[in-house]
């Protein structure tokens, strides 16, 4: 109490100096609070888009060497209609399983008569795709009706490029796994944004039973297999990598994190745009604090002595000022955080959105408040107030008592 006593009459007796560094360290913790709030929001969307919008799903499960080598041997990387019973049985015994939904993937040429222009497909279970991709953007659309078995979803980029519309009737070719030319006509039931400009023009969304029929084979190259909690992911990957193993199922496992490529690249990014960003607010935050202890030391040298004449030891000298600085990082905080709740509300409120790199799509942009992350940015910046106030401290607590009486 004694420390806190004096260190709040300092910081009052001294407060433009204060008010300064105060400043700092409450810009700093803004600033850190504000940016992580931002890409926490930009990482949640990423896996939303990842697991719902992509519908990667949280794990997706295939033959061993599929995520390899797919492409040079397909008909020695699908799982058959046993396989896929036998994987299904596994998967609903799960008590994290939400739905586990097969998928093929088939790549051709597209046409509406007059031009055509490849295609990359995906093969899905109208149903169980319904249940993955949830409520997350509908807007976007792209949802496979099961009661329209010829229907597809064009994406947004493709149909522009063949002029189609909801009503217009295409054809889509492609060899079978044996090598046979195959083609199929279909009716476009709905156009969909992919939400990435690298495949806005060029996506599919087809049934499951249609993709089959124009490879000619039966089964599926990949399972995907949603969970109740992201949280969950790593325990059930591993609980299932030992069931087959145990059962000697020759299958690999990969997230929804390796198979996102745009997310990797995106959270490396921010991640290394958040580090440069807190280097500099430590540095900004450190020499405020040393200039203010500094200056506080040499003004207050005759106290200092006076104290150490009183009988107080170097490490409480060095206590009293650490407790002084600590004073000035949590006023500095208080400031933070009630700039940080006023950015965060206007910033949320005004309906800003963007069109980010390599999107095809806007998004809102939106700040989260993370009361978690904020604790930990106040103990760090405190140790850091803290620790940058130790070294003219204790300078001052090792100067002989009859010179720091006689300080001018």
């Amino acid at each position: 109490m004694f420390y806190l006593t004096i260190g709040l009459r300092n910081i009052l007796k001294n407060w433009r100096r204060s008010l300064f560094t105060a400043t700092a360290v409450g810009a700093g913790f803004s600033a850190i609070s504000l940016f992580s709030g931002y890409i926490h929001y930009v990482y949640h969307g990423l896996m939303l888009q990842a697991v719902r919008g992509e519908g990667l799903a949280h794990l997706t499960i295939a033959r061993h060497g599929f995520f390899d080598n797919a492409s040079l041997n397909p008909e020695d990387n699908l799982l058959s209609n046993a396989d896929l019973a036998r994987l299904g049985s596994i998967l609903e015994k799960q008590p994290e399983t939400v739905t586990w939904a097969p998928q093929l993937a088939v790549s051709g040429m597209m046409t509406n008569g007059h031009a055509s222009t490849i295609f990359i497909a995906e093969g899905l279970d109208a149903r169980k795709e319904a249940t993955i991709r949830g409520s997350f953007r509908l807007d976007r659309g792209g949802i496979l009706d099961p009661n329209f078995p010829a229907g597809i979803c064009v994406s947004s980029g493709l149909a522009k490029l063949l002029s189609l519309t909801t009503s217009s009737r295409a054809v889509l070719f492609t060899n079978t796994v044996s090598g046979q030319a195959n083609a199929i006509d279909v009716d476009v039931h709905s156009l969909y944004d992919t939400g990435t400009a690298a495949t806005n023009d060029k996506s599919l969304r087809i049934p499951l039973e249609m993709a089959r029929k124009l490879y000619d084979v039966d089964g599926a190259d990949r399972v995907r297999l949603l969970l109740k909690n992201e949280d969950e992911v790593e325990p059930v990957r591993a609980r299932l990598a030992g069931l087959f193993k145990a059962e000697n199922f020759s299958l690999d496992i990969r997230d929804w994190k390796e198979l996102s490529a745009f997310y990797r690249q995106v959270k490396t990014l921010f991640d290394t745009i958040f580090s440069f960003i807190f280097s500099i607010v430590v540095i900004v935050v450190i020499m405020s604090v040393v200039n203010t202890m500094s200056m506080t030391v040499i003004e207050r040298t005759r106290e200092i002595g006076t104290l150490r004449a009183l009988g107080m030891k170097r490490p409480q000298i060095v206590a009293l000022f650490s407790v002084e600085a600590l004073l000035l990082a949590a006023a500095g905080v208080a400031v933070g955080f009630i700039i940080t709740l006023i950015v965060v509300f206007v910033v949320n409120s005004m309906g800003v959105s963007y069109v980010p790199p390599g999107s095809s799509d806007r998004v809102p942009l939106l700040v989260d408040i993370l009361p978690g992350t904020m604790a930990v940015i106040f103990l760090l910046l405190a140790m850091l107030t803290a620790g940058a106030a130790l070294f003219p401290a204790s300078g001052a607590s090792r100067k002989p008592i009859v010179d720091a009486l006689g300080h001018v």
